[in-house]
């Protein structure tokens, strides 16, 4: 059960003017404003995604050349055998 607050009531007025068919049913409004809320989250989830993406590959070997080619060597000859 959902309490129609203030916020939710503007909302649906709002919403019944995107959809004037839906106009008088307000759980069909509530649905369709929660659809197109979804849709939404997933598109800003995808981007933020996409987002982190385009960082890590930008920072994809910024740091070659810091450790020495023999590193492995070095680290092992620190352990006693």
């Amino acid at each position: 059960m959902i309490t129609e607050t203030d916020e939710l009531g503007e909302a649906l007025e709002k919403a019944a003017k995107i959809w004037p068919e839906l106009a008088g049913q307000r759980t069909q409004l509530l649905r369709r404003i929660l659809e197109v809320g979804s849709e939404q989250i997933e598109q800003r989830a995808n981007e933020a995604k996409s987002e982190r993406l385009k960082q890590i590959e930008n920072l994809a070997g910024a740091l070659s050349g810091v450790w020495p080619a023999s590193w492995r060597e070095e680290l092992a000859a620190d352990w006693p055998r």
